[in-house]
């Protein structure tokens, strides 16, 4: 990273597979918050996951694919190199003390936000960066509901230190895909056209998870 370089965000998340609102995120988190990089960082080990990840080889090249039309965008894979359980607040803490002068913005959706108060040493991320609440549009009225008040129910969090993101409704979810693919159904609308051509030439999601 240059010396010119200080907005910089972090977006985390098994990317299994990466889809379309994946992209749309990066693409909002730049646009909206000047970000002038982006860290995409596929998890290591997801322990708070019931079922087991795909291969971190192929995660890391689905992200590769996804996002590479996104030039602000460093597909990083930190986390995926790191033995044992991965935890946000261990990439944040590498990344900030690599670049101590940048502002850090962490994206994380709206069901992370809900529970962002048991995530380990969730005052030290705070202290470290702002966190950036990734909100779908949802125009059946049902979703969840941004409360500008207790954006972080349970934590006490000063107004500036919580930003909300914008999105479009899109309804697209990793399980979604990877259910398709288990049932022989197209994925073109719901994952970039590279991505689909991996997960058909390594044969990936096979069986139903």
């Amino acid at each position: 990273m240059t010396a010119g370089i200080h907005r910089v965000g972090l977006f985390g998340g098994a990317f299994d597979p990466p889809h379309h609102a994946h992209v749309a995120l990066a693409q909002a988190a730049i646009e909206q918050l000047g970000l002038e990089r982006l860290h995409v960082v596929p998890t290591g080990d997801a322990w708070h996951k019931a079922r087991a990840l795909s291969p971190a080889a192929d995660r890391l090249a689905m992200c590769r694919l996804a996002f590479a039309g996104l030039p602000r965008v460093a597909v990083d894979e930190r986390e995926l190199r790191r033995a044992g359980a991965s935890y946000t607040i261990d990439t944040l803490t590498e990344l900030h003390a690599e670049h101590p002068a940048a502002q850090w913005f962490l994206l994380i959706g709206a069901d992370q936000a809900a529970a962002f108060h048991s995530w380990r040493r969730a005052d030290d991320i705070l202290r470290l960066a702002t966190i950036v609440i990734a909100v779908r549009a949802d125009p059946s009225g049902v979703g969840a509901v941004f409360d500008a008040e207790h954006p972080l129910p349970g934590l006490a969090v000063a107004a500036d230190r919580v930003r909300r993101l914008q999105l479009p409704a899109m309804p697209h979810s990793a399980t979604a895909v990877r259910r398709l693919v288990a049932a022989g159904q197209p994925i073109e609308h719901l994952v970039p056209a590279p991505v689909a051509g991996y997960i058909a030439d390594h044969h990936l999601y096979q069986s139903p998870a």
